[in-house]
């Protein structure tokens, strides 16, 4: 059975009530989003397809897919995001988007909630930013290199921004040790999705964002 919320615009204060839409699952069993009872709507801001989508478990036969995140359009013209339940920095991670989206919410996790695509190509990867924060997402299985490292620090130090760099393929020993000097935190991608810190600056952040 699809939950119901109520929900009240930032904007025009107009009450409202949302209830989850259903999709069918491969396996035929309808699948809902569960929404968090005890999260605050908010306005849509920059939106961007990598953050357009929710992992959601089918309750049937545990299959996990994307599916749209809910939204409701108030009459005023308000776009809320409404809250989905779970530990949304967790998603598994098939392709370079998955790697992407991971990030993304581990950023925001962090309170880093503008988080965009960087204008510009990265020297490798693909580049995110916000406000004070950049970030490098490496979803190849080469391991990141000194160089891959250096060229995110100096990119963040001109911006007068924090950095993070996220890897699907790990980092060679060289580059943790140019890390660790530059205290440049390092995370880990493994299939399941969750960052896990690699190095000392990354495990200092990891425990001040939880």
């Amino acid at each position: 059975m699809s939950e119901s919320v109520p929900v009240r615009c930032p904007d025009c204060r107009r009450s409202h009530r949302y209830t989850a839409p259903s999709y069918p699952c491969a396996c035929g069993a309808p699948v809902t989003p569960p929404l968090d009872l005890d999260g605050v709507p908010g306005p849509a801001g920059h939106r961007a397809w990598d953050e357009e989508w929710v992992t959601v478990r089918c309750g049937h036969c545990g299959l996990r897919g994307e599916w749209p995140r809910p939204e409701l359009g108030c009459p005023c013209g308000t776009v809320l995001l409404i809250p989905v339940a779970g530990p949304q920095a967790s998603v598994p991670v098939h392709a370079a988007r998955d790697a992407v989206t991971a990030a993304v919410r581990y950023l925001r996790r962090l309170g880093h909630e503008d988080v965009r695509r960087a204008e510009g190509r990265s020297p490798s990867g693909i580049g995110l930013a916000g406000r004070g924060v950049l970030a490098r997402v490496d979803p190849s299985a080469r391991p990141a290199t000194p160089r891959d490292v250096e060229c995110l620090w100096l990119a963040a130090m001109t911006e007068s921004a924090t950095c993070l760099y996220f890897s699907v393929g790990g980092y060679d020993e060289e580059a943790r040790a140019r890390a660790d000097a530059l205290g440049v935190p390092l995370f880990l991608l493994g299939p399941g999705g969750t960052p896990r810190p690699v190095n000392g600056p990354a495990g200092a952040l990891d425990a001040d964002g939880t």
